[in-house]
């Protein structure tokens, strides 16, 4: 490791202030301290958001899960109020990597960092999820913007994800046995504005599959999703599968996941 500023502060206002210069905010560690580590990633200063209690915690009411942007993904798995109101979260949530990163990693540093194969940005987006930050709120489809990219800008924090109760949802995904990482991963939601189907872990970033999406809208059945057959342009190709393969499971996942939904 290379020396760098070092600072905890107490509260939102606090960790803002301490933003100075080439300066990160650091969440659960489950990646930036890695990449420190192998040196991909370096700054001048890390303001360490594990001291705001104003961050942490989970509220449920009025038809939307609020869940503070350093509350951990074993809380979130956990908590029996998110299991009843939003069971697909809490779903999600628990199968995140291993029990060390779910009781380390939180939910605002996952979105924050934005990995392209990350489990939360397809909850965010599938159940149109709202952002709020230290300066604004973010609507979900504006939120991510590429691979590690996302609108917050410099000095902006994520303070909590706001996330509406949908009439049905799942998450299901084919993950690395290693990293238990998306090789592909799918949020479908039904809702009373209609169907959202988001995709991680076959692009870039995060996506919403509309074909999919309307699909569902005429018949909600894991037949309707399954019978889409997805374009590969623009899908990951790597030793763990072709573009043509993350295609193709995308609509597998899909369906899936819609069988999940109906089933809960």
């Amino acid at each position: 490791m290379y020396a760098f500023d070092y600072q905890r502060p107490g509260s939102v206002a606090a960790a803002a202030a301490a933003f100075q210069g080439d300066a990160r905010f650091l969440a659960g560690g489950q990646s930036l301290v890695q990449a420190m580590r192998l040196r991909l990633s370096s700054s001048e200063r890390l303001v360490d958001l594990g001291g705001i209690a104003e961050l942490k915690g989970i509220t449920v009411g009025g038809g939307s899960v609020v869940i503070g942007a350093m509350t951990t993904h074993a809380a979130v798995a956990a908590s029996p109020e998110v299991k009843k109101a939003l069971p697909a979260l809490a779903g999600l949530a628990g199968g995140i990597g291993d029990a060390m990163v779910r009781n380390m990693g939180t939910i605002g540093g996952s979105i924050a960092n934005a990995d392209p194969a990350a489990d939360y940005p397809a909850g965010v987006v599938g159940l149109n999820a709202t952002v709020k930050t230290s300066r604004r709120s973010i609507a979900a489809d504006d939120f991510f913007k590429g691979l590690y990219e996302t609108a917050l800008e410099p000095g902006e924090l994520i303070t909590a994800v706001s996330f509406p109760v949908p009439q049905r949802a799942a998450y299901v995904k084919y993950r690395q046995p290693a990293s238990r990482f998306a090789l592909v991963g799918v949020f479908v939601a039904q809702t009373a504005d209609g169907v959202r189907v988001a995709v991680t872990g076959a692009a870039g970033s995060v996506f919403r599959c509309k074909p999919i999406e309307d699909a569902l809208a005429k018949s909600f059945t894991p037949e309707a999703a399954k019978a889409v057959k997805v374009s590969a342009d623009g899908l990951n190709a790597d030793l763990h599968g072709s573009a043509a393969y993350r295609a193709a499971m995308i609509s597998v996942m899909a369906s899936r996941a819609v069988a999940a939904a109906l089933a809960s």
